[in-house]
């Protein structure tokens, strides 16, 4: 707690002081703290796991100042958390420290960012630029800041974007005392890479997007380290070692908009671990808008997962061949209210991942999210390990 208690305190006193009359409305400073609890079902499946419950704290916020031209912008973003039970859940990051520059048709950013590609909600086989953060989540929905240079040009036909990623993240694991792990536990200090330079090797990579009507198109080109290690047999015994496999890939996610419809697809031809194999997420979301003549609005969404890749070769995914069902429930009120529910069920095994988020502001500075995992079925690799990992998990934000 003592740890994290100087960076809310200087954004506050930041945030004071820089937003004052003299800097006008062009640097914003936002601290926050979250408490959360996690609570599990079932005992634990491996020795030396905790038990039932789990307490954490995360301080992040962020701070953003804009020129005058609005041709220049900083952002930083610090994020730490602190964990009762897994040490390797404590830990902190920089989100973002970038510095963007505009100059007519080209846009510059130099530092640590995130970068989002993709259009389909259950898995984005496009989204290569950015480690994800498995120490928050399993399901890759949280990333950690990627160091990089982007250019970016602005055509008639549309922008195009490179990237140059100098350094590169690896992913971390829950410790042995952690739920929500593999068996052996992953040693995260004995990474290993198959690219000469390892972190330092550098990646590249080319992005196209344009707009034609109702279409959304991307198109990508990478080269560089694979953000999913292979976790091979380690040298101490009864663990895992994370082995980074040179990665080439390319790709297109389009997505179409007429009304109520959005009609999704990703595809990606990828390179690894000398496996060469595609992967695809296809879908549809329909949206009911203001159901019973009110302001609710629900949408249905269903996709289906494709992933040509020898397991035995290859990083353990859990959207091998898998069909996604869910709904989304907005509320449209004035505390944002808003529920997500989905499901992922493999195919060949009948193994089932299920989740329901809510989310609701309570008056202008608390956010409440409360969220729920379920895992049942042995077929699958990750339903396997995490059979006794069903939780539920319970966050309130403040935002200051």
């Amino acid at each position: 707690m003592r740890s994290g208690l100087p960076l809310l305190t200087a954004l506050s006193v930041l945030g004071g002081v820089l937003t004052g009359p003299a800097f006008g409305q062009s640097l914003r400073i936002t601290p926050e703290v979250a408490a959360e609890s996690r609570i599990f079902v079932d005992d634990p499946r491996f020795d030396g796991q905790f038990g039932t419950f789990q307490g954490g704290l995360v301080l992040s916020g962020d701070l953003r100042w804009t020129s005058a031209d609005r041709n220049t912008r900083i952002l930083f973003e610090p994020y730490l958390r602190l964990d009762s039970q897994d040490g390797e859940r404590s830990y902190g990051d920089i989100r973002e420290a970038s510095l963007s520059l505009r100059r007519g048709d080209w846009d510059i950013l130099l530092g640590v960012s995130q970068v989002f590609w993709g259009v389909a909600e259950s898995r984005n086989v496009v989204d290569v630029i950015n480690q994800f953060d498995a120490i928050e989540d399993f399901d890759e929905g949280e990333k950690l800041g990627q160091p990089m240079v982007r250019v970016s040009r602005s055509f008639r036909f549309g922008t195009i974007q490179a990237f140059y990623l100098p350094f590169f993240r690896e992913r971390r694991f829950p410790g042995e005392d952690g739920r929500l792990r593999f068996d052996p536990v992953v040693v995260n200090d004995a990474a290993v890479y198959e690219r000469g330079g390892d972190e330092w090797a550098g990646d590249i990579a080319l992005r196209y997007t344009n707009r034609f009507g109702g279409f959304d198109l991307g198109l990508h080109a990478f080269h560089g380290t694979s953000r999913n290690p292979f976790l091979a047999p380690g040298a101490q015994s009864q663990t895992l070692q994370p082995l980074y496999q040179e990665l080439t890939q390319g790709g297109i996610d389009l997505q179409y908009t007429g009304g109520p419809w959005l009609l999704k697809l990703e595809a990606a031809a990828i390179d690894v671990g000398g496996d060469t194999f595609a992967a695809t997420v296809s879908g549809f979301e329909y949206t009911f808008f203001g159901i019973g003549g009110g302001d609710i609005d629900i949408g249905i969404i269903s996709e289906y997962l494709y992933d040509g890749r020898d397991m035995a070769r290859a990083p353990i995914t859990i959207f091998e061949n898998d069909i996604f069902a869910g709904t989304r429930i907005t509320f449209n009120d004035t505390q944002d209210a808003e529920i997500l529910a989905g499901a992922f069920v493999d195919t060949e095994t009948g193994a089932l991942i299920a989740s329901v988020e809510f989310q609701r502001r309570i008056g202008s500075r608390l956010l409440l999210e409360v969220e729920g995992r379920a895992f049942t079925g042995s077929g699958n690799p990750f339903t396997s390990a995490f059979q006794n990992d069903s939780h539920i998990t319970l966050r309130l934000t403040r935002y200051f």
